[in-house]
């Protein structure tokens, strides 16, 4: 037998979210299942008893996976069971990493895994909104050592009213959907898009999300105390060397304060510092040099140089490369630097490079969506690779890593919003990074713009994106918001905070806040100054193109689509697809057919435009509804005794009698037709019922003069 706990946490719109532990996953360090109406989440937590040797930082991984069982679907593919992690899957993941991360005692450093599983589904509620939720609990009713709890909700803004974890058929109409994260104290992470809203808006979404999150870390906190899981292990993770530590920080502060302000560029200022560091270890005498713990220098000798690159930008307001901390770096663009893509741009941001292209495509070339709850296609997908040579690592590409999937859905959600609906093409952006020093996934955004504009595609408007950096001293108070930070002051700063969007609002943002009590006064201050270096790198963009290309490029594919009566459907296609393949064979066109409602959709793809109007013309013509009186060139297609059959339409044949071939008498249709000929027609009647179409030749033709009989002279 097994004793269970629970905790219920009421939503403000009366939907129950339950907490129980005890009965499920025992042998694991925490578990909990967490459920909302028929919606399941199993979270588990794992960890080591021990660190591993030479270990110095937080070895945490966080998986979530969705059953598809969990809503009776089979799996897709030949195996028919789950394999990989989709992207969904990655995605949420990460979010879960983000918030979890941070958390965890500095000095901890046991192999860690958090797992969460959906186990039942109901098809209008997103499990991605609980999953941060149960894993927290797992960990909350563990004894791992865990600064927490915390939780993550979806906030979206429905007809000008925020809502927690809305259902999918309620976000179809939201212009706001972020996922905050956040301790009882702290905001921890916010990830999200947006329907161009202000900076305004956007905070007051984010703290209408902390709210519900402070209820939901109470309701944990409890259960822990029911549960007895308030005290955690005893754990010694790191071997400390006062005396190192202390020569380390007396003798290489200044020296590494002086290195970080007086060299600008990236690979000078990283030679210098590890030249310093070489130089210490290099000061013991040779027999001492066998004995010195590396690991233990490199952890020492990081938090120096954090500490003096921090005290850099807070006393002397000066960054790394010599900025103002309100500065943009130098921009050039560049478009059409791929000949032959559908679209190019090269956006170049200090060292920061991203080449990124534009392909159209058919409906065939639409993204397939088939996750557990999410079915599809997706007409526009963007695609971000960051290879090891961008930032001068020597070490091979080996597959797509979890950061590739993250920073491209970041800015996919930045520019989705502004491609237009009734695009018809299927369109694919990729960016390849060439350079990175910060922000590599805003530069996506912005070449994504440009290499869209350069395409033709009709974007709505320009969308920009800019990288915020915050530097605190809680002992001073001092901090400082940093634009368009660097990579160094990325990892050494206390908040990286992407955000994207047009001149008139934001499409998306992402935020991690790495510190404790950031005030929402900071974060606002924030967000204006992003604002401005957003505009900012914006004007530079549109200085290189400022509006989408007129037309396509002379070898972009052309697409044109027609919109035909339902019933008109099979007779584009034909029996067997006779007339649908003859069309797409003899013109080099691709068609593709989808039902909509009482109308078929009907895209026509080519590469030439003599081949697209050849098959558009084609299609029009067997849609086209025959109209009495009007005149048409058609095709013999067979001969009989009284007349032939004409075809004036594809798949649509009249019978021109032989009556109704010239004025004169015809005793013999063949002398004047014969298969395969072209004759020009008059549609002269419909017949009511059948719908048989008449023809007529001769009412085309010049009615001869009637002559009249000479008189006969009578003697």
């Amino acid at each position: 037998m097994y004793k269970s706990f629970t905790k219920d946490i009421t939503l403000s719109d009366g939907r129950v979210i339950t907490l129980e532990t005890g009965k499920l996953a025992k042998q694991a360090d925490g578990s909990v299942v967490l459920k909302m109406g028929n919606t399941m989440l199993l979270a588990t937590v794992c960890c080591a008893k021990e660190a591993k040797e030479d270990v110095d930082f937080m070895p945490l991984q966080v998986e979530y996976k969705e059953k598809y069982a969990a809503i009776g679907r089979f799996p897709g593919g030949f195996l028919k069971r789950e394999a990989r992690p989709s992207d969904y899957e990655i995605l949420i993941s990460r979010l879960i990493d983000r918030v979890l991360r941070p958390l965890f005692p500095e000095d901890f450093h046991a192999e860690t895994f958090v797992t969460v599983q959906l186990i039942s589904a109901d098809k209008d509620e997103r499990p991605d909104a609980l999953a941060g939720l149960a894993a927290s609990a797992a960990i909350a009713v563990s004894d791992i050592p865990f600064n927490g709890p915390i939780s993550e909700v979806r906030v979206a803004r429905v007809n000008g009213e925020l809502m927690i974890n809305p259902k999918f058929s309620q976000l179809q109409n939201a212009d706001i959907d972020i996922m905050v994260g956040a301790t009882y104290d702290n905001i921890m992470m916010v990830e999200g898009e947006m329907d161009e809203v202000s900076e305004e808006e956007m905070l007051e979404a984010i703290k209408f999300a902390h709210e519900e999150i402070k209820r939901q870390c109470k309701a944990q906190m409890e259960l822990a105390e029911e549960v007895g899981a308030t005290e955690k292990r005893e754990y010694d993770h790191e071997v400390h060397d006062e005396e190192l530590e202390k020569k380390i920080w007396d003798q290489l502060y200044d020296k590494v304060y002086e290195a970080a302000k007086s060299n600008k560029e990236k690979q000078v200022r990283h030679d210098a510092l590890d030249t310093i560091k070489q130089e210490f270890i290099a000061s013991f005498p040779e027999e001492e040099q066998e004995e010195l713990n590396e690991s233990l220098i490199n952890r020492y000798y990081h938090d120096v140089e954090k500490k003096a690159v921090r005290d850099l930008i807070l006393n002397e307001k000066v960054r790394l490369d010599g900025r103002k901390t309100d500065e943009i770096r130098p921009i050039w663009c560049e478009v059409d630097y791929l000949p032959a893509a559908h679209g190019s741009a090269l956006f170049t941001r200090g060292e920061t490079q991203s080449l990124t292209t534009v392909t159209l495509g058919t409906k065939m070339d639409e993204k397939m969506i088939d996750e557990v709850l999410i079915q599809g296609t997706d007409k526009f997908v963007l695609h971000y690779n960051f290879p090891p040579f961008s930032t001068g690592d020597a070490r091979p590409a080996r597959g797509l890593s979890r950061r590739e999937v993250g920073h491209g859905n970041l800015a996919y959600r930045a520019l989705k919003s502004v491609v237009p609906n009734d695009n018809p093409y299927a369109i694919r952006v990729v960016s390849d990074i060439l350079e990175s020093n910060g922000s590599s996934s805003m530069a996506t955004v912005c070449a994504g713009t440009l290499a869209l504009m350069d395409s033709g595609v009709k974007i709505k408007k320009p969308v920009s994106g800019i990288a915020m950096g915050l530097i605190t001293e809680k002992e001073s108070d001092k901090y400082a918001v940093l634009s368009d930070i660097l990579g160094d002051e990325d990892h050494l700063g206390d908040m990286d905070f992407k955000v994207a969007g047009t001149e008139d609002g934001i499409t998306a943002t992402q935020m991690d806040i790495k510190v404790d009590g950031l005030s929402y006064e900071v974060l606002k201050e924030a967000l204006e100054q992003a604002k401005k270096g957003r505009l900012h790198i914006l004007d530079k963009m549109v200085e290189t193109i400022s509006d989408p290309r007129t037309d396509y490029k002379a070898h972009a594919p052309r697409i044109v689509q027609l919109i035909i009566p339902r019933e008109m459907i099979g007779a584009v296609i034909g029996p067997q697809g006779k007339i649908i393949q003859e069309i797409q064979n003899e013109t080099g066109a691709t068609i593709v057919i989808e039902e909509e409602g009482d109308s078929g959709i009907v895209d026509v793809f080519a590469i030439t435009k003599d081949a697209l109007d050849d098959a558009v013309n084609r299609i029009n013509k067997i849609v086209e509804i025959p109209e009495v009186g009007k005149i048409y060139n058609g095709t013999v297609k067979s001969i009989v005794n009284f007349g032939a059959f004409v075809e004036i339409i594809p798949g649509k044949d009249g019978l021109l009698h032989i009556s109704e071939l010239e004025w004169r008498r015809v005793n013999d249709v063949k002398e004047i037709l014969k298969e395969g000929d072209k004759v020009e027609v008059k549609l002269i009647d419909i017949e009511k019922g059948s719908g048989k179409l008449k023809l007529s030749r001769k009412a085309l033709l010049p009615k001869p003069e009637r002559q009249e009989r000479p008189s006969e002279n009578r003697s």
